[in-house]
């Protein structure tokens, strides 16, 4: 790495408005940004989500139904890991830290010099070729060193051939998950959202075409077929609008008037730390299967059941960081850390929100939601239990979860992976070393993983593994808190974790109401349903009673839509109502 990120940003003009904004129906390369973008992008991309989300469960269901829990589920579950891994290592997690603030630079870049070489291209020319090549070699790796790797994850598996069958099947995906990762980070930078929240829906379709036509014949392993076709047309569905957006970014006469090459320097290096993170991140799974392996046969099921149900929680959460990601992203790109400062806390407590509260329905409703979903088929009341109590516990861990997924997004933007060719700051090694603040947090946490799941599992079982999980990843989300200051955002601590002490505390509140509730009646439908209205209404109220404003404001905002003041009210409301 030659230079730091705080010496790129001041040679760059301080952005007038907001960044830009714009959707599918947008003209032109750079449209002028639009009231109630946020609004829009993020409906597009909850419902898009949802939808993947929902065929996920299905795909989940499907797998309970034909499958069950036992040796044969464990074991593609174990193969699961390598997509697993892709998925967050090339999608959603380091493919998006990496690329989503190098296109924001050449975004900002392009409106600087509108009559140079087009960044957005030189970017790609930069960086996707020597992308395939890599994700080949990985693809190519994981298939022949699969009996290796099932040995490395679940030494104690119990039909290990099919296992090994199954990895060399899913190491499949790392190739498309990879090209799908890059195309949907650029696509998001350019403020473009609907193709890229529909990839999960393409996955998902993928497995289930798979699944339903093939489980008879090829068993479990029909699912690790599906997981490889998904991939591709995760992948497929992206292409198109990639390859518009390019070829729309500048005129030809533009990019001809002066020479390639001048524009942007790619820095590899800057790839390291994202990388390890995210990997170190994913080694939570690793400790789980490695020692649930050792466990009755099922254990990896249930753990797996209860972390699908547990991340439906989360799904809105990230959703919020996904579309104000490039925004904050732009913002550090033009040196506005102000603006940065104030999207991430607010983006800190919209998303604690919506976990805590999803968070207080799963502690409420776990039992009554794991048997209506999965109570069918090869999957018994015993599972049923099992798998319900391994989510509470993993409840007391998807805050944090929720937390990291917010933090980490600008704390690596400060440093793209590529920086200006006239940039001649010079390296900063304290700032260097900063680069790997949240791959030590995240170590640190995978330490207290490893020995609370070390000390509870003989006793505690799936439930120990569970609480390492829980505690590990809440360690590290404190440590990155820390470090988001050190890094140069001036987050202020004492009002984001005074509002977060308000939600978790409305949370405790509506889970206890929610559980008493959920208890009135033995039929799962109608106790989710009781269970998840009372934790909704006692979520708001406390919330809205002890000020939480990511409560306050949309309870409000629904109280005036459903009582909508007079003309003469109005002029009684205090100013700002």
């Amino acid at each position: 790495m030659t230079t730091d990120q705080p010496a790129l940003t001041p040679t760059l003009p301080a952005p007038r408005s907001a960044p830009a904004a714009e959707t599918e129906s947008d003209t032109g390369p750079d449209p002028a940004p639009r009231r109630g973008f946020l609004a829009k992008a993020f409906g597009i991309t909850a419902v898009l989500s949802a939808a993947g989300s929902a065929l996920g469960l299905l795909r989940d269901l499907l797998l309970a139904r034909y499958f069950g829990a036992n040796q044969g589920t464990d074991a593609f579950l174990v193969a699961w890991t390598v997509p697993e891994t892709a998925a967050p290592l090339l999608i959603e997690d380091a493919m998006s830290f990496l690329m989503v603030p190098a296109f924001a630079l050449a975004l900002v870049l392009r409106e600087e010099r509108p009559d140079g070489p087009d960044p957005v291209r030189q970017l790609v020319r930069a960086t996707l070729p020597w992308l395939l090549l890599a994700l080949s070699a990985l693809a190519l790796g994981a298939a022949l060193g699969a009996p290796q790797l099932v040995e490395l994850l679940a030494p104690g598996l119990a039909n290990p051939e099919l296992a090994v069958d199954c990895t060399r099947i899913t190491a499949i995906t790392v190739l498309p998950f990879g090209v799908a990762g890059y195309l949907a980070a650029a696509l998001r930078a350019h403020h473009s959202f609907t193709a890229p929240a529909g990839i999960y829906v393409a996955y998902n379709v993928g497995i289930l075409a798979v699944l339903l036509g093939c489980h008879a014949f090829l068993g479990v392993s029909s699912a690790a077929l599906g997981v490889a076709v998904g991939s591709l047309l995760m992948a497929g569905l992206l292409i198109g609008p990639f390859v518009r957006r390019l070829r729309a970014g500048r005129p030809a006469r533009a990019r001809r008037t002066r020479g390639a090459g001048q524009a942007l320097v790619l820095m590899p290096l800057a790839l390291l730390p994202v990388a390890a993170f995210t990997l170190t991140r994913q080694s939570q799974v690793f400790v789980e299967r490695y020692l649930g392996s050792a466990l009755p046969p099922g254990t990896i099921s249930h753990l797996n059941y209860a972390a699908k149900v547990s991340q439906l929680a989360m799904t809105a959460g990230i959703l919020i960081c996904t579309v104000t990601f490039p925004l904050v992203a732009r913002a550090l790109a033009a040196g506005d850390l102000t603006g940065a400062r104030d999207r991430v806390e607010k983006d800190l407590g919209q998303a604690a929100a919506v976990v805590l509260l999803g968070t207080a329905f799963l502690m409420a409703c776990a039992p009554s939601v794991v048997s209506l979903l999965f109570q069918r088929g090869a999957f018994g009341p015993q599972d049923t239990a099992a798998t319900a109590a391994v989510i509470r516990v993993y409840s007391f861990g998807l805050p944090a979860q929720a937390l990291i997924g917010v933090m980490i997004r600008p704390y690596f933007s400060l440093r793209p992976v590529v920086r200006r060719a006239d940039d001649s700051g010079t390296d900063d090694g304290g700032r260097r070393l900063l680069d790997w603040y949240p791959v030590a947090a995240m170590v640190l946490g995978l330490a207290v993983t490893v020995t609370v799941g070390l000390l509870a599992t003989p006793r505690f079982g799936a439930l120990g593994l569970a609480a390492g999980n829980a505690a590990g990843i809440t360690a590290t989300a404190a440590l990155l808190l820390h470090g988001l200051v050190l890094r140069g955002i001036p987050l202020r601590l004492r009002r984001v974790l005074g509002g977060h002490g308000r939600l978790l505390t409305a949370a405790a509140g509506a889970a206890a109401l929610g559980t008493a509730a959920a208890g009135i009646s033995a039929d799962p439908l109608l106790s989710t349903l009781l269970g998840g209205l009372t934790v909704a209404l006692a979520f708001a109220l406390l919330g809205t009673g002890l000020g939480a404003r990511e409560v306050r404001g949309p309870v409000l905002a629904a109280v005036r839509i459903l009582n909508p003041p007079t003309v003469a009210d109005e002029g009684k409301l205090p100013h700002g109502h």
